[in-house]
């Protein structure tokens, strides 16, 4: 068990850790033929227009033509954007307990890749709860380019080594790790507490 003094800031990922992002399941419902859903989430993981819009460099229209043509949805714009809005499904039951459960010795602290419609629901959702928000729309940055993380690191005035990073995408914790962070794979409310156990950031 490691030491609780070890980190001095835990720095979570949201959808997919801290909360319910149902995309990747949606847009398996919605697509033709199927496809399975590690599919979709690396379809979206390296589509330009997400990328884009989660730089907040191209607005809710363009971005909802373009992921209608790059992913073939038989959805109008409007109703993509409904869509869309709908996935953002708030914190994972006992994600909250599960953050209050932590010693309150360390600084808590998000880092997501978002975008101007999700942007409002996750911070009006977890805000009350971290200490400190980066969404990637408001800095102009995405994970995992190198240059979020340096970002992060700097604005929180603290080592890299000194946060603890939990992230559900593998070559997002690759990237904060290249950058020094203390980074961990999970995928899931109940794989952040088993991972959080490991640490000795909880009681098991």
């Amino acid at each position: 068990m490691r030491n609780r003094t070890e980190y001095d800031v835990l720095l979570f990922d949201l959808g997919g850790v801290l909360i319910d992002f149902a995309g990747f399941d949606e847009l398996t419902r919605l697509l033709p033929g199927a496809p399975d859903r590690s599919g979709i989430r690396s379809r979206w993981i390296q589509s330009e227009s997400v990328q884009l819009f989660e730089r907040g460099d191209i607005t809710q229209d363009t971005f909802a033509r373009r992921l209608i043509e790059e992913f073939k949805l038989k959805l109008s714009p409007e109703e993509f954007i409904r869509e869309f809005v709908s996935w953002a499904r708030g914190p994972y039951p006992g994600a909250v307990s599960l953050l209050r459960s932590i010693r309150n010795d360390f600084q808590f602290a998000c880092l997501s890749n978002s975008n101007q419609l999700h942007t409002p629901l996750h911070r009006a959702s977890i805000h009350p709860h971290i200490d400190t928000c980066y969404f990637s729309d408001e800095i102009g940055m995405v994970k995992p380019d190198s240059e979020i993380f340096d970002y992060v690191v700097h604005d929180l005035a603290v080592p890299p080594q000194r946060i603890a990073f939990f992230d559900d995408t593998s070559v997002n914790v690759k990237a904060a790790s290249n950058a020094g962070l203390s980074a961990f794979l999970v995928d899931g409310i109940e794989e952040l507490e088993i991972q959080l156990q490991r640490l000795g950031l909880i009681e098991q």
